[in-house]
Order: C-alpha cells, then sequence, then structure tokens
C-alpha cells in the first residue's frame, strides 16, 4: 500500500480557479473566434501572448518569494515591464506581419484577458495569505 500524501492537500491553491479565470476564458473563447469567422491568428497570438506573460508571471512570482525582500522588489518590476513588453511586441507584430484586424483582435483579447486578470486580483488579494506576516 502507498502511503498518503499530507503535504499535498496544504499546498494546493483552492483559489487556482479563480486566480486563472483570465486563462480559462480566453482558451474558452476560442470556439466562439472561429466559430464567428473572427481574426483567427490575432486571436491566436494574442491567446498565445497573454498565456505566455501569465506563465513567466507565475515562474518569477515563485522566484521573488523564495528571495529577499530587496532582491523580490526588483524582481516584481522587472517583471512587469518584462510582460508588457512582451504582450506589445506580440500585438504589435501580427498587426504589422499580417492584417491590421489581427493586430486589433490580439490587443483586445490581451486587453479583455487583463481585465478579468485585474478584477480576480482585486477580489482575491483579500484572501491570501501572507506566511511572513501572521
Amino acid at each position: 500500500m502507498s502511503e498518503p500524501m499530507p503535504n499535498a492537500v496544504s499546498t494546493a491553491d483552492p483559489l487556482a480557479p479563480l486566480r486563472y479565470l483570465d486563462v480559462v476564458l480566453v482558451v474558452l473563447a476560442a470556439p466562439f473566434v472561429i466559430l464567428l469567422g473572427g481574426p483567427v491568428l490575432g486571436y491566436v497570438v494574442g491567446a498565445g501572448v497573454w498565456i505566455a506573460q501569465r506563465l513567466l508571471e507565475a515562474w518569477l512570482d515563485g522566484a521573488a518569494r523564495r528571495s529577499d525582500p530587496r532582491r523580490a522588489v526588483g524582481i516584481k518590476v522587472s517583471s512587469m515591464i518584462g510582460r508588457v513588453w512582451l504582450i506589445g511586441i506580440g500585438v504589435l507584430a501580427v498587426g504589422l506581419g499580417a492584417e491590421r484586424e489581427d493586430g486589433f483582435t490580439a490587443a483586445v483579447v490581451c486587453l479583455a484577458a487583463y481585465t478579468v486578470h485585474l478584477a480576480t486580483s482585486l477580489l482575491l488579494r483579500p484572501l491570501e495569505r501572507n506566511p511572513r506576516h501572521p
């Protein structure tokens, strides 16, 4: 018989479905964009850069939590600036490399996802626990 994992339950994030609601909505919007004949390339690029920057954000947040406070601030600021540039370059590239509608669609996808991300972040902030300050 295998032994139960006591830490598995305590390390799971119960707020994860809400924390990543923006990514879920971006993925669930794909069939509607395709069925309605929207600019698929713009949607794919917008969704791709949004998901990539969210993965980068999660990874860098973990690195910031594991470091000292001064370094954590530097990681957070660099993360914010770098992720905005990633989105901007992706939207600009698809807008200039393909049709303008693709660039507009990529921008709208990122704007809508950012709005959901901001709203859920504001709602979840009071519920999060800060383990360093009881």
